[in-house]
């Protein structure tokens, strides 16, 4: 029947061909997992998906993911909270995906011997294997491209980064139009001269994606209330090893500090004290200018302290870390309780609105993220 009310309004539209600006504004309000299939319509529709103002209207509903050892979920808040059960789109067991982070676009699911770029609405996927895939050790730690503002999204190029476990030293990239691995000779660039001969340590395996560029939280020693950002650039292949100083550093390791994109062009900065439970936002004042961290002002967003809350490091041998999102006035949080069940919880005006157990979500300790339903296609 579906499909019968679909020709209908194609034919409606050839025949009385309404204005393409009312035709792009009714289709930039349809979800994009109902919106992918209107591709094929012609070709008009289909070039809407690489109109990068089209795209970013389409980004501005988030959603969580969650994997377990057996389902992988998406997690919509709008208003109510709707999980719904996803179909990998490619060959692999839920179990094997021992890590997952979202860059951009696209989610990486990263295993033992290689990883995979996946769009989940578009149903597209790309495996990425390393050159040594013999040696278990390796990680992908994100996705970037060179940082070309003229160049229309399907345009772009995309390069992934790896490293070791046993060796962060070790970087190598890979250019996606070619698939080939490259050493990199590595030559970091430090905001503070006194810190050149000391080790940097990344607090987190993924780096967080803006703009095409990679950032960590980083430290020197664990005692040192100054973390700050590392930062890699795909377009020059170089590490800044201290592109800023965060607003706040950890006292213990089960303080929770977890950095994620803030209106696409800005960072956000979540602590929360494992003591207090007290719980920081901090995000930056302006844009990220990529090539000065000197620019960089942090301000405070939110600070609130719930009776109760829950603490978003339950364990500090737990591979769970907090996912939230910052919707206009409103934080909205994902994280396991000390049993390892998922929570949603929304904060508002410094003060808990909304508490909900993901009952949905079978396996206890899932894997988590924030991503945005993407109309751009894995290159």
């Amino acid at each position: 029947m579906g499909s019968i009310k679909t020709k209908k309004a194609i034919a409606a539209h050839d025949h009385e061909q309404l204005p393409w600006e009312m035709i792009e504004e009714i289709l930039s309000h349809v979800p994009p997992i109902s919106l992918v299939r209107f591709r094929i319509v012609c070709k008009r529709w289909n070039a809407l998906f690489n109109d990068n103002t089209f795209i970013n209207i389409h980004k501005l509903t988030f959603q969580f993911i969650l994997t377990t050892k057996s389902k992988i979920y998406s997690v919509s808040i709008d208003p109510n909270i709707k999980v719904r059960e996803l179909t990998l789109d490619f060959p692999c067991e839920e179990s094997d995906i021992k890590y997952l982070v979202d860059c951009n676009e696209f989610l990486l699911c990263y295993m033992d011997k290689a990883t995979v770029v996946w769009n989940p609405w578009l149903k597209q996927s790309r495996w990425i294997k390393a050159d040594d895939a013999s040696k278990p050790s390796f990680r992908i730690d994100g996705i970037g491209y060179v940082n070309n503002n003229s160049v229309r999204v399907e345009e772009r190029r995309y390069k992934t980064i790896r490293s070791y476990w046993t060796d962060h030293s070790r970087w190598k990239t890979q250019d996606f139009a070619s698939n080939v691995w490259k050493k990199l000779e590595l030559e970091p660039i430090h905001g503070d001269k006194s810190l050149e001969d000391k080790t940097d340590i990344l607090l987190t395996r993924g780096g967080v994606s803006l703009n095409g560029n990679l950032y960590w939280i980083g430290f020197y020693d664990k005692t040192d209330p100054l973390y700050h950002l590392v930062n890699f650039n795909f377009s020059r292949e170089r590490f800044f090893n201290v592109f800023c100083y965060l607003p706040c550093g950890i006292k213990n390791s089960l303080d929770a500090l977890v950095l994620r994109v803030y209106k696409e062009d800005r960072l956000s900065l979540l602590k929360q004290c494992h003591v207090t439970k007290t719980i920081e936002i901090w995000v930056t004042k302006n844009k990220i200018n990529i090539e000065n961290g000197d620019d960089v002002v942090w301000m405070n967003f939110m600070t609130f302290s719930i009776p109760n809350f829950p603490s978003l490091v339950p364990d500090e041998f737990t591979d769970s870390q907090t996912s939230y999102f910052i919707d206009d006035k409103r934080l909205v949080l994902c994280s396991c309780d000390e049993t390892g069940h998922p929570w949603i919880y929304v904060v508002e005006e410094n003060k808990l609105i909304r508490k909900v157990q993901l009952d949905d979500v079978v396996d206890p300790w899932p894997l988590h993220c924030t991503y945005f339903p993407s109309l751009v296609p894995v290159p």
